[in-house]
This record gives structure tokens, sequence and C-alpha cells, in this order.
């Protein structure tokens, strides 16, 4: 999955990266990722089954990139923009729509495992680069995780890749945003605070707009 994932957002970005930056660079870019993809997946360990699974999968991807980015002297904002719109131009293969029916079968999916995996935590069952964890049920409508350990956080340390965060966290905006979900968050472990405090909406609204800046919201 993890090569998929590098492999599809590369070829569904690379007309805007070329744009960006030129045909060159796309070149450089794309070489240096790759590389740097094949030397850090052989030492990724394995979270096994885990509802942060498919997330801990784009971390690979998300290394190589901003470790391309930076061998290539771009600032950290723009490295972190750059991921952005490559992120969005791997999810919006879904058309709209389809993605809107995705995101309240995923949300319903995930509040429902959110309360095992904080069983299976408390078990000692997780895998020690699994998320952890406090889970709320606030209505039908609304959830809440505290998020107290990222796997993402670690894998990123892992590689001398730290400076990934807190842009990465951002994108939770973005996927809320284009699957039509409502979200709210005031802190995050990439931004030095305690936790991640994540507030989810079966239904809502959760505007992406990262031109506005993040004052405030994080």
């Amino acid at each position: 999955m993890e090569k998929t994932i590098y492999v599809v957002t590369m070829l569904r970005s690379r007309n805007l990266l070329t744009r960006k930056y030129g045909k060159g660079f796309f070149n450089d870019f794309k070489t240096i990722s790759k590389e740097k993809l094949y030397e850090i997946l052989p030492q990724v360990p394995d979270i096994g089954k885990s509802i942060f699974s498919f997330n801990y999968q784009f971390g690979p991807a998300y290394i190589a990139w901003y470790k391309a980015f930076m061998e290539l002297k771009l600032e950290q904002q723009e490295i972190w923009e750059n991921i952005w719109l490559m992120n969005e131009r791997m999810i919006t293969i879904i058309p709209r729509g389809l993605l809107h029916l995705a995101g309240k079968s995923y949300i319903n999916g995930f509040k429902k495992k959110a309360a095992m995996h904080a069983e299976r935590q408390l078990k000692k069952e997780l895998h020690p680069y699994d998320w952890q964890i406090a889970y709320r049920e606030v209505s039908d409508n609304t959830f809440e995780i505290d998020i107290t350990e990222c796997g993402l956080k670690k894998l990123a340390h892992d590689f001398d890749a730290d400076g990934l965060l807190p842009g990465i966290c951002r994108m939770d905006y973005m996927v809320s945003y284009l699957m039509g979900n409502g979200f709210e968050r005031t802190k995050t472990l990439g931004d030095g605070d305690d936790c991640c405090n994540c507030r989810y909406h079966r239904e809502g609204l959760c505007a992406w707009s990262p031109e506005k800046g993040f004052e405030g919201r994080r």
C-alpha cells in the first residue's frame, strides 16, 4: 500500500509540480524521493491491524517527499503546502459526491472502532508505534478523541523529519472538508501540545482555507 500511495500521488502531482517549478525540478524530486522511499520502507515497523493503519501507511511517502524537498532547498512552509496539494490531488481522484458518501461511512466506522481501539490500549495490545488515545462519545452525531501518542510523529522522528509536523497535522482539515464531515481541534502533538484534541461530527462543516492561516486552529 505504501508504494501505491507514493506512485499514484506522484502521477497525480506531476503536472502541478512541473507547472510550479519546471520539468527538471520535478525529475530531480522524483529521483530523490523514490530513493528516500526505498531507503525508508525496510526500516518502517509494521503496526499490524489498527484503525490508524491507513494514516500510518502514508508516513513513508510523506517523509520521502519532505526530505526530497528539503534537499532541493525549499522552505518548510512551502514544503507543507506542496504536500497538502499533493494529497488533495490524491484524494480527489474520487468524485466529490462519492467522497461525501465515503466520508459518512468512514466516520461511522471510525467512531465504532475508536472505542475498541481504546479497549485494546488498556489491555496493552497495541504496537508501540500505534496511536494512544482517549475516546469520548458526546452524542449520536459527535465524538472526541484525544491523541496522546502519534505513530506518524514517531516515524518522522526516526528519519530525522521532525519538521514534517505540524504541517501534515493540518491535513485533517482538508480531508474533513473534502469528505463532508465536521472537525475541530485546538491542540496537536506536532505543535508541542500535550495531545491532539480532535472533535468529529458526522453531520457538520469543516473549512479548509489554508490561505487564511491557522491562527487559533491547529
